[in-house]
């Protein structure tokens, strides 16, 4: 029986299982699907299924870099106890080092065969086998004449709770040496963009808009109100200059050194950033807050 890609779709949503498990169990049971369900089961698949509406939101970030080239990808666990796990860890350095030989495809990566299986599937063992949902969320890919990494809270080598990636063009020596303050700069302030140029424009936009509103209502109450030109041309330019400064990596001031911004101390090394990247673990993740006293009664069949 040919299988479709709708029957893997709805062998999929039944049981949570990934794309390239859902086609093997109905391929081996020539399109039954409940026998395909029944054949996850065995395979210890669906148990993982159960667990995917779970929040998965702590975890890991694993970094690596090879000539020139810088991954970082999040892998997410439910408790910051599996984190700790050798065994998952092990799983995030092993997965981080494929997606160092991969391209910028998130399901390229998933589909990427680790020790003979796909890593899609190594995961799904491994939430079988660990008892906590897990997913494989984000990969950042960055290209340079010199890739340096950091991570922040490092649980272990490459592996932490921030990871960063700086691209610096320059004397190799030199932007091993900065790029790595840089690198601790960025986990620290978190910048926006790079600088100006690359900043979204709907972010500049929107802070123009609550930067001039609120410039306006403050002279419209002040005992000695302001021209409008002086409101224009200089209140309201003002501040957006100082929200660059603050929130452009470039603009910044540098961290190690508060009296040069980041851009100058790269000047002064004879080095150029051309690029930054920033994961925290469990960013935009909402998590389910839920109350102790529940969860205990939960845990006790109440």
């Amino acid at each position: 029986m040919a299988i479709t890609a709708q029957m893997v779709k709805e062998l999929r949503e039944a049981t949570g299982a990934g794309m390239m498990d859902a086609k093997k169990a109905l391929t081996e049971v020539d399109g039954d699907m409940e026998a395909a369900v029944d054949w996850l089961r065995t395979k210890g698949l669906a148990k993982a299924a159960k667990k995917a509406d779970r929040v998965a939101a702590e975890g890991l970030i694993g970094v690596a870099v090879n000539d020139g080239r810088g991954v970082a990808i999040e892998i997410n666990s439910e408790t910051d106890f599996v984190a700790k796990n050798a065994d998952f860890q092990d799983m995030v350095r092993d997965i981080t080092n494929v997606a160092l030989q991969t391209g910028e495809d998130l399901e390229v990566l998933k589909a990427t065969h680790l020790n003979g299986k796909p890593v899609e599937q190594v995961l799904t063992d491994a939430i079988a086998r660990i008892g906590e949902n897990m997913t494989l969320r984000r990969m950042h890919v960055l290209e340079g004449d010199t890739v340096v990494s950091y991570v922040h809270s490092a649980a272990a080598e490459g592996m932490g709770k921030i990871g960063v990636l700086v691209a610096v063009k320059g004397p190799k020596d030199k932007a091993q040496e900065i790029g790595k303050q840089f690198a601790m700069h960025i986990a620290a302030t978190s910048p926006l963009a790079l600088s100006e140029a690359q900043l979204d424009p709907a972010v500049l936009e929107r802070e123009l808009q609550v930067q001039t509103q609120k410039a306006l209502e403050e002279n419209a109450t002040s005992a000695k109100p302001k021209p409008d030109q002086v409101i224009h041309n200089n209140i309201i330019p003002g501040r957006m200059k100082k929200f660059l400064s603050e929130n452009t990596l470039l603009g910044q001031q540098f961290v190690i050194n508060p009296d040069l911004t980041v851009e100058q101390a790269a000047k002064d090394a004879g080095v150029e950033i051309t690029g930054y990247a920033r994961v925290m673990v469990g960013e935009g993740i909402e998590k389910k807050e839920e109350d102790f006293a529940a969860e205990v009664a939960k845990t006790r069949g109440a």
